[in-house]
């Protein structure tokens, strides 16, 4: 389960790497996420009717509806934001999504804590020649709009999905781990059949990642800033 990540992607290269017109990119003036929580906006690159990618902050949490146990009104809707690759297909909170609604979450690096009061942070990102090597997270998304906060809101959510750790990961975090996808599977997890995209979510090789750091209170992962800026 990942509960924090970080993309300190400028949105140029965001669009050079997922390969999005800029007539599509609708971020903004993005700045640099070093610390990615729940409930938060972020970017993910989804697909149009027309084909083209596009680019465009989301909520990172489905929103479910909740109520009082003791008045039965409503409350604060939880945010869900990891969809696990064996309740994917079968579970009505998530299946229709997956079938057609699937998008990249763009990342520079992932973190799961170890242990307890303190935790150790400990923050995972793939092998490549740059500090921070992007890639790109397996993610589902949808739209809500309703009561959020005490305010009615209109967004699109997102949630990313997770599968079994490798060596490397489950060292840290023995039951799940994010799906990475390699960018040759970009396209298919896009816009392939739900057969062919739940194919590629398997534990990425544990040779191709790597700790970038670790240690206590390291709730946001720095050491790719001076490159983003």
């Amino acid at each position: 389960m990942c509960n924090l990540y970080s993309n300190t992607m400028p949105p140029a290269a965001m669009r050079q790497l997922f390969a999005v017109d800029p007539a599509n990119d609708r971020l903004g003036n993005a700045e640099p996420q070093p610390a990615i929580f729940p409930k938060t906006m972020s970017p993910i690159v989804g697909v149009g009717s027309d084909g083209a990618r596009w680019l465009e902050n989301a909520h990172w949490g489905f929103v479910l509806p909740q109520v009082s146990k003791k008045t039965g009104k409503p409350i604060q809707p939880k945010a869900v934001n990891n969809a696990r690759d064996d309740k994917l297909r079968n579970s009505r909170f998530w299946a229709k999504s997956f079938e057609e609604r699937r998008c990249l979450i763009p990342a520079t690096s992932y973190c799961e804590p170890k242990g307890r009061n303190p935790a150790t942070y400990v923050w995972f990102g793939v092998v490549g020649v740059e500090e921070r090597p992007p890639f790109a997270l397996a993610g589902i998304w949808r739209h809500y709009n309703g009561n959020y906060g005490g305010e009615e809101r209109e967004m699109i959510t997102s949630s990313m999905v997770t599968t079994m750790p490798n060596a490397l990961t489950r060292q840290t975090h023995p039951d799940r781990s994010p799906a990475i996808l390699d960018p040759e599977d970009y396209e298919q997890w896009l816009t392939g059949t739900p057969d062919q995209a739940f194919a590629l979510i398997r534990p990425f090789p544990a040779a191709r990642m790597v700790i970038h750091q670790s240690g206590e209170g390291l709730k946001a992962d720095r050491g790719g800033l001076s490159d983003a800026i």
